[in-house]
Order: C-alpha cells, then sequence, then structure tokens
C-alpha cells in the first residue's frame, strides 16, 4: 500500500550493520561483558521504523542482554545509542519507558495479588493521582482516571481478557499473561514494543492470537522488535531479520535471507551441522527450517 515503511527495505543490502532509510534506534559500539564473558558486542545495528524486526540467534547469543541493556535494565560497559532521533544511553528504565520504547519479559511480570484490570491501570503514565498533593483533590485527576480505566477495558477487550478483568493476575495461564503483558505494554502508547519471546510457552490455541496481535502493532504504526526461537513464527511476521551470535551481529536482511544464510546456519547447527560424530553426513530433521536450508545448500555428493 502507499506509504508501507516495509517497502523501503528493498533496497537495504542484507549485511550486519546495514543503513536503513527511516531507523527509529541506532546503537553504536556497545559492549557488555560479564567477568570474562562478553555478553554484547554490537558495533552498528539500525532498527527500521513502523516494521516488526526478528532478533533471532542460538541461547546464551546476548539478545535479551541486549534487551537489557537498551531498555535501561543494564548498564553497558561502553557505546551509545538514539531513540527517535534522541540520546538514550543514560536514561534510565522507568524514563525509556515514559518516552516511548516499551519491552516485555521472557518471564512475565504480572503483579499476581492485584486484579487483571489493576495490572493494566498501573501501565499508564502521567497519572496526576500518583502525586502526593494532586492525589487529596480529587477533581484535578478523575477525569483522567474514567479515561484510564476505559482504555484499560478496551485492550482488555481486544486482547480476549474481558471477562478475567477483576480476576487475579496470578489465576491467568501462561498464554493470558503473555496477552496481558502486551496489553499493558499498550498502555503506555508508545512509538516501539520491545517483546522477548512472545510465544514462549503459549499453547497453539492462542499462538495465533498473539501473531495478530503483533501484526495489528505494525498496522497501526508502531514499531516491533522481537526475540523468538520458533523460525515458522519468524518467517511469518518479520519484514526484517537480524541474527546474533556470541553477542555480535552477524547476518541481517529478509527471513529468507537470514535463516538460509551459511553463516546463521552454522550459528545454530555448527560448522559440522551435516556430519555426525562419526564424520558421516546426516540428514536434515522434518519440520526444521535451519536445518532443511542446510541440507539444500550443501553440494551434491558426486
Amino acid at each position: 500500500m502507499p506509504g508501507d515503511p516495509t517497502r523501503t527495505l528493498v533496497d537495504v543490502p542484507a549485511l550486519p550493520g546495514a543503513a536503513k532509510p527511516d531507523p527509529i534506534l541506532v546503537c553504536d559500539q556497545i559492549r557488555k561483558a560479564f567477568g570474562g564473558l562478553v555478553a554484547v558486542d554490537v558495533d552498528h545495528l539500525e532498527i527500521p521504523r513502523g516494521c516488526i524486526t526478528g532478533l533471532i540467534g542460538p541461547n546464551g547469543a546476548g539478545k535479551t542482554t541486549f534487551f537489557n541493556v537498551i531498555t535501561g535494565f543494564d548498564r553497558p560497559d561502553s557505546g551509545s545509542w538514539t531513540f527517535d532521533g534522541k540520546p538514550f544511553t543514560r536514561v534510565r528504565a522507568h524514563r525509556v519507558a515514559r518516552r516511548g520504547m516499551v519491552r516485555t519479559f521472557q518471564l512475565t511480570k504480572a503483579l499476581s495479588r492485584l486484579s487483571v484490570v489493576e495490572n493494566m491501570k498501573l501501565g499508564a503514565v502521567g497519572q496526576r493521582g500518583e502525586r502526593l498533593l494532586a492525589a487529596l483533590f480529587p477533581p484535578l485527576w478523575r477525569d483522567q482516571e474514567r479515561e484510564i480505566q476505559a482504555r484499560a477495558e478496551a485492550l482488555l477487550t481486544r486482547f480476549q481478557l474481558g471477562h478475567m478483568r477483576d480476576e487475579f493476575a496470578g489465576t491467568l495461564s501462561g498464554g493470558q499473561r503473555k496477552l496481558l503483558e502486551m496489553a499493558r505494554a499498550l498502555m503506555v502508547q508508545p512509538q516501539m514494543i520491545m517483546l522477548d519471546e512472545p510465544m514462549a510457552g503459549v499453547n497453539p490455541a492462542l499462538t495465533q492470537s498473539l501473531l495478530d496481535h503483533v501484526k495489528n502493532l505494525r498496522a497501526e504504526g508502531m514499531t516491533v522488535l522481537f526475540v523468538e526461537h520458533n523460525m515458522d513464527v519468524v518467517t511469518d511476521i518479520s519484514d526484517w531479520v537480524v541474527c546474533m551470535n556470541q553477542g555480535r551481529i552477524i547476518a541481517e536482511g529478509s527471513p529468507e535471507a537470514v535463516i538460509s544464510n551459511p553463516a546463521v546456519i552454522d550459528a545454530y547447527l555448527g560448522a559440522h551441522h551435516n556430519m555426525s560424530l562419526a564424520g558421516e553426513e546426516v540428514t536434515a530433521r522434518p519440520g526444521d527450517p535451519l536445518a532443511e536450508q542446510a541440507a539444500e545448500a550443501r553440494p551434491e555428493q558426486q
């Protein structure tokens, strides 16, 4: 469609650190180590505005640590980044969210002893009633409170959680908690939402619902950056894919280009992915996209 931001990626080269026409997040020389282990070592990365970017890589690649650094939960050893053209390097986590960059977590962070709707209302920023003096004068915040309540109710309905509004958040299933976290993040009305393994532990009945919600975020003009291990999910919803390994960006490009990249296949399956311990060639497991790509990429035996 006209103005579709994903079309601007067509001419972007599939190279690590490739420049994008309109990046919302730009990272430079970010390094984070824990003792002798370098968890993140990103030279340059740009996240395109208004698109869905998948961040993939094997376990221990540094994806979650990268999320933690960018959102202010961890301090980098070095490096800088900007969000929407503004420096964000020293911004604390709560201010990062207030300024439009919101993230979810691998392990959901719902407050179990509060109701679902109360969890939602906590996500709204700039609440006048939270200030001590203003709290003493309900007319100053009552209208805003009604607006927040209405927004929370509308999002719960959108995420099929309206019937659970008065239940304790601790009674929700794992998949429902994922929905609640995503819905609560939207209470901030962010420009960019970062989802850390949103499909992990979600039963198949809710997976498609979550996928549809992520696609709707893009349709509403939001930028999405998400971590995911399921390659079917990555290829289904991503406009652009970035692969990390050992803290570094080793590949970028369209989903098809990245999952067929030899460096990505090696990162997931090892440089000798097509050999058994005895040195014999082995075949790909059915349904394993990366393994199937590796099998197709092997030269024919003479």
